[in-house]
């Protein structure tokens, strides 16, 4: 069944009495709910020092051409978790709270026994920071004991009880989507539900934004981080930047992950910019602050930590030459589990080297890169305009079609709802390209340009076009290759 069929969704802007009236069922979700104040946070933030606030750091990057540097963190406790923050510190710009598992699917209690165990065990055994089971208290603890401004980095279809708690006790910026946190993390969460579920915690940051505190979205862009076409990407990006906007947000960072090929990822970053520009001012917005994120590598890293530190390198460059305000940053363990402290900072490091001095290397232009450039945005703008057409006035509804349809459509999502018809694969240069479209309505001339580049390759490997290389590609980065050739081909 659609769940279009039991869930209605408007991309109007939620009433102060419908978002309250919400509000009292969320808080109390979990016991820490009662202890949010909105007011209280307004006056927190309020207090909050510039150094503290991520709307800042990034107007200031913008102005100063300047591309900031996250880590990934969190563990369990509030103490080493403050202490991990307070140790990346000085090797970054801003900072993150990565949040474990169970609070990403809202099983509190399950979170709250792994607290107690990592206190018993006297080390974290979570993946993740729990701010939910710590509380407005226990937030406000760590946002006042570190220097720097601090994210909310999850993967949650319904954060709105930690957007409540986070954004009260200080955290300034806050990631994720009703799209981007569904559909490569979960399998039967309704669309409809999660878009509704972040049109709240939008609505929740237009709030503070309409008493004059700033607080910045950041929709997840890689997505499911393996092979994900940039237009792809980029549309999910629009349509979570658009629905923010349509609450009142006003600091919106739009993200892509890595894909490997230089030339396609300093189009897509470019490009990114260009298209949101447009597509929020089609909708009647123009009083917003705009920045991009590009997330280094998300996929298979190989296990030998110098190989890995190429990884970085590369997505280091990309970033850097694309134009990103923000680079998430990976580190060499990234193939061998959660990362050390030691590796986060020399992945930091070895970002930081490779970004100063690409700094003093100019604006790279190539024809490669304009026409990535312009082929990204006639895709995106092919797609954008059926979501449009699907939604009738209504952008949201216009989404949860879009993917019954299939008219978008993520590579190697787990949810239901998402086709599945669309296959990447690489072409002979390593820029990802559309093996089977599915029902994703592009060009054909589009379609066309995409099959004659994964022919070339074939071509260079001596073997059909098939599922095969697409498997070969997942692989490969992983291998010390980008492209996944035959080890014969690899050898001519």
């Amino acid at each position: 069944m659609s769940d279009t069929s039991t869930i209605e969704i408007s991309d109007t802007k939620l009433e102060r009495a419908q978002y309250a009236r919400e509000r009292e069922t969320v808080l109390t979700t979990w016991p820490t709910g009662k202890d949010v104040e909105f007011s209280r946070g307004l006056v927190r933030h309020s207090d909050m020092p510039d150094a503290k606030k991520f709307s800042v750091a990034l107007a200031r990057a913008s102005e100063e051409e300047k591309t900031l540097l996250q880590p990934r963190a969190g563990v369990a406790l509030l103490r080493e978790h403050t202490q991990l923050l307070n140790d990346l510190a000085p090797y970054c710009d801003v900072l993150p709270t990565t949040v474990d598992a169970y609070t990403r699917h809202n099983r509190y209690d399950e979170a709250e026994k792994g607290i107690e165990r990592s206190r018993a065990a006297g080390k974290s055994l979570l993946n993740g920071f729990p701010p939910v089971n710590h509380g407005v208290g226990g937030c406000e603890r760590l946002v006042d004991s570190v220097s720097k401004p601090i994210q909310v980095r999850h993967g949650t279809p319904d954060a709105r009880l930690m957007a409540e708690i986070t954004l009260a006790a200080g955290f300034s910026s806050f990631e994720g989507g009703g799209i981007s946190y569904n559909i490569p993390y979960s399998k039967n969460v309704p669309l409809a539900r999660s878009i509704r579920h972040w049109q709240y915690c939008d609505r929740l940051v237009g709030l503070y934004e309409e008493e004059g505190i700033r607080i910045n979205r950041e929709p997840f862009g890689p997505l499911t981080g393996t092979l994900v076409p940039p237009f792809v990407s980029h549309t999910v990006a629009l349509l979570e930047g658009l629905l923010a906007l349509q609450q009142g947000v006003k600091c919106i960072t739009l993200g892509y992950g890595q894909a490997g090929n230089l030339a396609q990822d300093i189009a897509a970053m470019r490009s990114l910019r260009k298209l949101a520009n447009h597509y929020f001012t089609l909708f009647g917005f123009n009083d917003y602050a705009l920045s991009t994120v590009f997330h280094q590598w998300m996929g298979g890293f190989p296990q030998d930590e110098a190989k890995a530190y190429s990884v970085i390198a590369l997505g280091a460059a990309a970033a850097k030459f694309g134009g990103a305000t923000k680079i998430i940053v990976k580190t060499p363990h990234e193939a061998s589990g959660v990362p050390t402290m030691e590796a986060n900072r020399a992945g930091l490091q070895a970002t930081e080297q490779m970004i100063n001095m690409i700094g003093d290397q100019g604006f790279l232009a190539t024809a490669e890169i304009d026409e990535e450039m312009a082929l990204i945005e006639r895709e995106v703008h092919s797609v954008m305009d059926r979501v449009i057409l699907l939604g009738q006035g209504n952008l949201a509804r216009g989404a949860v079609l879009a993917f019954e349809a299939g008219v978008v459509d993520i590579p190697f999502a787990p949810a239901s709802v998402n086709a599945g018809l669309m296959t990447p694969v690489r072409d002979n240069n390593g820029a990802i390209r559309i093996f089977d479209s599915g029902n994703i309505p592009l060009p054909d001339d589009v379609i066309a340009l995409h099959k004659d580049k994964i022919a070339e390759r074939a071509a260079a490997e001596g073997r059909p076009a098939s599922f095969t290389m697409v498997v070969d590609d997942v692989r490969a980065i992983s291998a010390s290759k980008l492209v996944g050739r035959p080890k014969f081909a690899a050898q001519l």
